[in-house]
């Protein structure tokens, strides 16, 4: 689960693209930046976990 800075959603999913509370893709761009696949906005998200990582 990551949390959208800009707007306060919600975004759940795993991988590159998920959903905010709102039903909006959203694909992660890294560096905590994520892309609403909608509009085209660019968010500042937190949390957004890498679900391949192997640690």
């Amino acid at each position: 689960m990551a949390f959208d800075l800009n707007d306060g959603d919600l975004i759940f999913g795993s991988g590159d693209t998920r959903y905010d509370s709102d039903g909006h893709m959203m694909h992660s761009m890294g560096g905590g930046m994520a892309m609403d696949m909608e509009t085209g906005d660019l968010h500042i998200v937190s949390g957004w976990d890498d679900d391949n990582d192997d640690d």
